[in-house]
């Protein structure tokens, strides 16, 4: 009697074989060596990959010293009180939170607890996230196409100068990449064996995103679902199960600080920042959520033509090519290209699983970031870097493994030369930057797609440096554009990776760059706020304001979008008996607030929340603060932006500061004492 021993499923052509189970290495040997099944470059590749990763975001790290500041202040404030921790506040005493959830401030605020207040405590945790995000990138295509297209997506992920900027920097975006990125890879794994713990598993990684972003998280539950619903290997009875299970996994874990914040009374915790009603429920469905589309944000600062044009071609202009589009183009042709590959194969194929859990991703948030017409920001864009980065590495591995076939080796020569072209023109926006870069890639890059075409006839060799001359020639322009990134300074509320680009708002370091300024030619609705010694407001002032207590300060634009220089003069009146008060100083507008707060490390009342317009607090409210003798000092030149239907409890309580009591000027900046009346 004889026993037929089962056999491996056929091997498409040009594509490798797992290796048999007995020879799949331990989880220890296969960290230190590799799987057995690797030839020997895969594993020094990878290591290589993620230590120039993480050489690239943190060189020089601390030269962006509190980067946006408006979080840093949130995080020492939460390094310092365990309520302002849990809320998000912008102050340790607690006054009111930043405009989002507290979640990715909360790694922030652990490593300052551990390591003490500096930029570098702040910002490494975003750095390593970087790394993170690269390496699971590579894990997500490795695991369906090979390692060699792992590394290219990993590579394209690295050197995304958008991504550069956001894993140097301490916006929410960075932990929001990283959460939804491994969300990606674990849908992978719950589609091979229709795992519901790996599904579950997304479903809390996406409520985790949500409490960093709120609603951006949500942009890619409709395609992880059908990805799921479709291409699990089970009963439609059971992915439904499951797929419900996952739903509920997300709700719990998004919804748990949700709750608890909505339960608390008001009295009892921090006014909720970027609301008009101090709810958690508004900012999700408003100045976070629907708003954002719409453009009807109240309290915001406007929106629609103000931010920039909307519709499809959005991604591809002078202010977002250069931070994230260089491969976009690539990457959709290569999903399409990727699908057809796949042909008929299986439902439960995984590679096809694979396409369309990241082409679902770039489609559906590319497309509602092109036409939002609320607040919208390049960096935003971010979100995007993954999903491009593992189309290019699937699409263009399964084509690359396909090379035998005509059509694959023309839509592989087709992409690349499409990719040098863009590339040129990107390059070409900001003319005064490596002139010479845009000719080299460009003839490097048109003459490897020449050889793809013929790349079939060529040996190992020859073909191999066809293929490493194109993917240098079409990486080499982002790459420019990362390394320029990373040796720059950036600070603000907007800032913007690569060199100067003309039209384009925000610029190196960030604030606002090129021929173009800001969009619409100011801010939506102007600001908000006086020049000293002058009456009425900025044009778009809600309710005006008056005197020097809401105008132009010592540091021109920083109180707007950015924290001003403190003077250790400046720094030791605000310390002055310092114990003596819940609050040391008050400003308008939260940027003006936290460079006296991270200066002084001690607790300054942001007038009005991000945007100056927040009702927090009321000239009631205010006013019952200083008679309790809970706040010293006003500090005057604080800036709020002119809102959309915001409150002017702001503009009041500068009116009444001014008219109530005395100003002095130290070191150029004017300090009103608020214990001490004029009558």
């Amino acid at each position: 009697m004889t026993t037929t021993l089962p056999t491996a499923p056929p091997v498409p052509p040009g594509e490798t074989a797992p290796p048999p189970a007995s020879r799949r290495p331990s989880r220890v040997r296969g960290f230190v060596r590799g799987r057995d099944g690797d030839p020997r470059w895969v594993r020094p590749s990878l290591l290589g990959l993620l230590a120039a990763t993480g050489l690239l975001y943190l060189w020089d790290l601390s030269a962006s010293g509190w980067a946006n500041a408006f979080y840093s202040a949130a995080v020492q404030a939460g390094s310092q009180s365990w309520e302002a921790f849990f809320y998000g506040s912008s102050d340790a005493a607690n006054s009111i939170t930043v405009d989002k959830p507290p979640v990715s401030l909360w790694v922030m605020e652990l490593s300052v607890r551990l390591f003490g207040l500096s930029s570098w405590s702040i910002l490494v945790p975003e750095a390593l996230m970087g790394v993170a995000t690269v390496g699971v990138v590579y894990l997500a295509v490795r695991r369906v196409v090979g390692p060699g297209a792992g590394l290219v997506a990993g590579t394209a992920m690295a050197l995304t100068p958008v991504a550069v900027l956001m894993f140097r920097f301490n916006n929410p975006d960075a932990l929001l990449v990283l959460l939804l990125t491994v969300a990606a890879y674990g849908v992978t794994r719950a589609v091979e064996k229709a795992s519901w713990t790996w599904l579950a598993l997304v479903g809390v990684l996406i409520g985790v995103a949500f409490l960093t972003k709120m609603l951006q998280a949500l942009l890619v539950v409709p395609g992880f679902a059908l990805v799921y619903l479709v291409a699990a290997p089970t009963t439609l009875g059971r992915r439904v199960r499951h797929l419900l299970g996952a739903g509920l996994a997300l709700l719990l874990s998004a919804g748990w600080w949700v709750a608890i914040v909505e339960l608390v009374p008001e009295s009892w915790r921090p006014y909720i920042g970027g609301s008009q009603n101090n709810s958690v429920w508004e900012l999700i469905w408003g100045y976070n959520g629907l708003g954002r589309l719409t453009g009807d944000e109240t309290g915001s600062v406007g929106g629609g033509g103000g931010w920039g044009e909307t519709g499809i071609g959005r991604l591809f202009t002078a202010e977002i090519g250069g931070q994230v589009a260089w491969l976009l183009p690539a990457a959709l042709a290569l999903l399409v290209a990727g699908l057809v590959a796949v042909g008929r194969a299986r439902r439960t194929d995984v590679r096809r699983a694979a396409l369309i859990t990241w082409g679902t991703w770039l489609v559906v948030t590319g497309i509602v970031f092109s036409l939002m017409a609320g607040i919208f920001h390049a960096y935003y864009t971010v979100a995007l870097a993954p999903a491009i980065a593992a189309l290019v590495g699937i699409g263009g591995g399964l084509l690359w493994q396909r090379r035998g076939l005509l059509w694959a080796r023309i839509v592989l020569a087709a992409t690349l030369a499409g990719t040098v072209l863009w590339s040129w023109i990107l390059l070409s926006r900001s003319a005064d930057f490596l002139p010479w870069l845009k000719w080299v890639l460009l003839a490097g890059g048109l003459a490897a797609a020449l050889g793809l075409l013929v790349v079939d006839r060529a040996g190992r060799a020859v073909a191999a440096a066809v293929l490493a001359v194109g993917l240098i020639a079409g990486v080499a322009g982002p790459a420019a554009y990362a390394v320029d990134t990373a040796t720059t300074a950036h600070t603000g509320s907007i800032p913007s990776a690569g060199p100067t680009v003309a039209g384009a708002m925000g610029g190196p370091g960030g604030g606002f760059r090129g021929a173009g300024g800001p969009p619409a030619g100011g801010f939506p609705g102007g600001f908000q706020g006086t020049r000293p010694g002058t009456t009425g407001g900025f044009p778009g002032a809600p309710g005006g304001a008056a005197a020097d207590g809401f105008g132009a300060a010592r540091g021109g634009m920083g109180g707007l979008l950015d924290a001003q220089d403190v003077s250790s003069d400046v720094e030791a009146a605000l310390s002055q008996d310092a114990s003596s008060y819940t609050w040391v100083a008050a400003a308008v507008g939260a940027n003006s607030a936290a460079g006296y707060q991270l200066a002084t490390e001690l607790p300054v009342m942001p007038i009005g929340g991000f945007n100056g317009s927040d009702p927090s607090p009321t000239l009631a409210q205010f006013q019952a603060y200083v008679e309790s003798g809970q706040i010293h000092w006003f500090i005057g030149g604080g800036m709020g932006m002119g809102s959309d239907g915001g409150s002017s409890a702001a503009s009041e309580i500068a009116t009444w500061v001014t008219d109530t009591f005395p100003a002095q000027t130290v070191d150029g900046v004017t300090l009103y004492d608020l214990t001490q009346p004029a009558g």
